[in-house]
């Protein structure tokens, strides 16, 4: 079982930045369901997206929306990964996903999300 806690969401300028955090709460016995994890983002009225994963190695992978902006990292002793945003823009707001899966391309558990609004 797995239980994904996102933080860091709130308001932020155009050209700000924020930085996202979520932890994972996982047995030992269980510790492959987060091998991989990574963001999804959900705007009104479009479809959630891939925004960045990153594996247990540091393996990475972006949506060209946000490359060369954003940053995905992890703390594996910590269970926890991050998001660094840079130079936000208002196409950005949209409630931000944490998830987590045992392999690429595979997420099968999801935090509750949270918000991220970037003002004009």
């Amino acid at each position: 079982q797995v239980q994904l806690v996102e933080s860091g969401g709130g308001l932020v300028q155009a050209g700000g930045s924020l930085r996202l955090s979520c932890t994972a709460s996982v047995s030992i016995f269980s510790i492959f369901s987060i091998n991989v994890m990574g963001w999804h983002r959900q705007a009104p009225g479009k479809q959630r997206e891939l925004v960045a994963t990153i594996t247990t190695d540091g393996r990475t992978n972006y949506a060209d929306s946000v490359k060369g902006r954003f940053t995905i990292s992890r703390d594996n002793a910590k269970k926890m990964v991050y998001l660094q945003m840079s130079a936000l823009k208002s196409e950005d707001t949209a409630v931000y996903y944490c998830n987590a899966g045992p392999t690429w391309g595979t997420p099968e558990y999801w935090g509750q999300g949270t918000q991220v609004t970037v003002s004009p």
